[in-house]
């Protein structure tokens, strides 16, 4: 007997996509919040070894932090599956970033309003890797709200690049952050992509 090879027995495409951005600007909430798995995350306690290297300022309620990796998956559609690696956010854990960074389709660099500076090394690492990324602006409770366009001054974004605000906390904020970057991403590679 031969089997019919239908449009449903097709793998989903797998890409590969990071978050990035400063200590506390919601990562790991981010990957958690959207990943349809277990999140996967290594974070460790915050102790007195970051007094002097790390700055708390604005995130003080802050007890944890990722030191490798945060890992989590999403199905944006029956074509593609996201597999997300969020990136420490402290600079002594730069390192493992060239790693994560290997084969990805793009970034998004979240950013934080009460500490917007934290985000450049994000958006410089990927402008010059050459990486597609977005910028989310996650809206923190109590956080100064800005205007987008603010926002891209500040960080001096190209206007090609996409930024949005979002919550890292709610599922679907951050669903459309990825599938703001995945089209970005596409446009960028003059791939056409559905979703």
């Amino acid at each position: 007997m031969i089997f019919a090879h239908s449009e449903r027995s097709r793998l989903p495409t797998a890409l590969k996509i990071l978050v990035a951005g400063g200590f506390g600007a919601g990562k790991t909430t981010m990957v958690g919040a959207v990943s349809e798995t277990r999140t996967l995350r290594t974070e460790e306690i915050l102790t007195d070894r970051g007094i002097g290297v790390d700055d708390p300022t604005q995130v003080e309620a802050k007890r944890t932090t990722t030191v490798a990796m945060d890992f989590g998956r999403i199905t944006l559609s029956n074509d593609y599956v996201l597999y997300l690696f969020g990136t420490p956010g402290q600079e002594r854990f730069w390192f493992v970033w060239d790693e994560l960074a290997e084969g990805a389709l793009g970034a998004v660099v979240l950013a934080d309003t009460r500490r917007l500076a934290d985000c450049f090394p994000s958006v410089d690492y990927f402008e010059r890797r050459g990486t597609p990324f977005v910028v989310a602006v996650n809206c923190f409770d109590g956080a100064p709200r800005y205007e987008l366009d603010d926002v891209r001054v500040a960080l001096q974004l190209d206007p090609s690049i996409p930024i949005l605000l979002c919550d890292a906390r709610k599922r679907e904020s951050s669903r459309e952050v990825l599938i703001t970057l995945v089209g970005h991403s596409a446009r960028m590679r003059a791939e056409p992509v559905g979703g």
